[in-house]
């Protein structure tokens, strides 16, 4: 069961070989394909462990670790504009939070999801690490929202 041609339309950075990587955020590089199970409620899971952005006072880069749950609704993200996307932030001068919720919004834009999250792992600077989540729901999905916002209280 692989896709036709009128499927993959709209998805035009896969296998291109003249990829650019742009340094500043462009969330206008995210592509989405059909999903070819709504009918069925699953998870992807997208893990970017080399995510960078800038600091907006120091302007010092701030490594972490990008992870996305999403349940699809009808349209799905192609993950190497994703990867182009998530590039996008290199000097993106914003602070963690910021990031972690801007790429929600855009997510939840970007694909009307029925359940999207986005969890930043940042790298300790100044002897801190900090661990923002964000997360979005459809109104069948709210219990969804309240209980993954209470699991993700760190206490260690």
């Amino acid at each position: 069961m692989s896709r036709n041609d009128k499927e993959l339309e709209g998805v035009t950075l896969l296998g291109n070989q003249g990829t650019t990587y742009e340094f500043d955020y462009r969330p206008d590089v995210l592509e989405t394909f059909e999903n070819k199970h709504p009918e069925n409620e699953y998870v992807v899971t997208l893990d970017c462990p080399e995510f960078t952005s800038l600091c907006p006072k120091t302007g010092q880069p701030d490594f972490g670790r990008i992870i996305i749950n999403y349940i699809p609704r009808v349209r799905m993200v192609e993950s190497k504009s994703l990867k182009l996307y998530l590039f996008s932030f290199r000097n993106h001068g914003d602070f963690h939070e910021d990031c972690v919720n801007i790429i929600m919004k855009d997510l939840v834009k970007l694909m009307d999801p029925k359940y999207l999250e986005v969890i930043g792992l940042f790298n300790p600077r100044g002897g801190i690490s900090i661990k923002p989540f964000a997360n979005y729901g459809d109104s069948e999905h709210q219990d969804m929202v309240r209980a993954r916002l209470i699991s993700n209280f760190h206490n260690d």
